[in-house]
């Protein structure tokens, strides 16, 4: 399902009628037809029904959470799915990993600063929010967005991928290339939402488990990053060497693609804890006002419990001309 497919050797250089990736290659080459592309169609047209919905019955949603929704998570998702990064996935391993990272980390968690199932579950009503909120509490989605689960299926995927011959079969299978870049953002979904997102998500831990849970995924990235980079055999076996591209070395594609994992996971991850760290103060604010609301009230009904026996006392003293 590429939007764009190698040619046969044009000469015995090597060129083919596919031209070397550049900045202009991401807005000249566009994928369209594909189920990702239907998906974040109908994921921003249901959003942005509901948001209507809430305004149109004088409710408040934050514009925030619509701009990280839209903009941040589906718009990412769309830069690396339909746009010429798409078309070179399969061209440049380089190119792969970037779409790599973004699938299933940076979408992944502005999709969950914008709070989707909450706003589905303040815009349905009766059997429907129901549905949705047995679905939400079920035993399966305990089981799959339990932190340490999560954190397996999340740390375990890219090692799969890359050092069996399921990478292989990705590049030459289309739905299967397709199924991986969805699978990518489910179990990207699956580790962030229970840590950062503002969805009524079971097994929510404590901040500072989401943040020990965090730090613990830098190392992976570290050591995924550099085990490829320092490989000398090429994923995808001779899959690259066989596109004969003259503008193109896989060994050093490789490399710079190793660092773009390296690099790329620390910086997310460095970032996620920013936001764990903004959303714990919040937090401590919030809770920190509502106990001084508790104290306030607590004084003033003392204050008042006060007054009510002070009262009777006044009122039972004889005056002076008693008796």
């Amino acid at each position: 399902m590429q939007s764009v497919e190698i040619a046969p050797l044009a000469d015995a250089a090597g060129d083919t009628e596919l031209p070397p990736f550049t900045a202009s290659a991401i807005f000249t080459q566009f994928h369209w037809f594909s189920l990702i592309a239907v998906g974040l169609l109908v994921s921003a047209a249901l959003y942005l029904y509901g948001v209507r919905r809430l305004r149109q019955r004088g409710d408040h949603w934050p514009g925030g959470r619509t701009a990280a929704f839209l903009a941040g998570g589906l718009g990412s998702i769309a830069a690396v799915t339909v746009t010429g990064i798409e078309a070179y996935d399969t061209t440049l391993i380089s190119v792969h990993m970037v779409q790599h990272m973004v699938l299933s980390m940076v979408g992944p968690i502005f999709l969950a600063l914008g709070a989707p199932t909450t706003l589905a579950l303040r815009v349905l009503h009766g059997r429907p929010r129901k549905t949705l909120l047995a679905v939400v509490h079920s035993r399966y989605v305990r089981v799959l967005t339990f932190p340490l689960v999560a954190f397996g299926l999340f740390i375990a995927n890219p090692f799969v991928l890359y050092f069996t011959g399921l990478y292989r079969q990705t590049l030459e299978h289309a739905w299967l290339h397709e199924f991986i870049h969805i699978h990518f953002m489910v179990t990207g979904c699956l580790f962030f939402w229970p840590l950062l997102g503002l969805d009524p998500l079971p097994n929510r831990w404590p901040y500072p488990g989401r943040a020990l849970l965090m730090v613990l995924s830098v190392p992976f990235h570290t050591v995924l990053g550099l085990t490829i980079m320092q490989q000398q055999e090429l994923l995808g076996g001779d899959w690259y060497p066989n596109l004969h591209l003259a503008w193109m070395d896989p060994h050093s594609d490789q490399v710079t693609a190793g660092g773009i994992l390296w690099a790329g996971g620390e910086i997310v991850s460095v970032t996620m804890l920013g936001i764990l760290v903004v959303q714990w103060v919040r937090q401590s604010e919030r809770e920190a006002r509502r106990i001084d609301r508790a104290l306030d009230r607590a004084e003033l009904e003392e204050a008042a419990t006060a007054a009510k026996i002070t009262k009777p006392e006044k009122a039972e003293r004889p005056g002076p001309d008693a008796g």
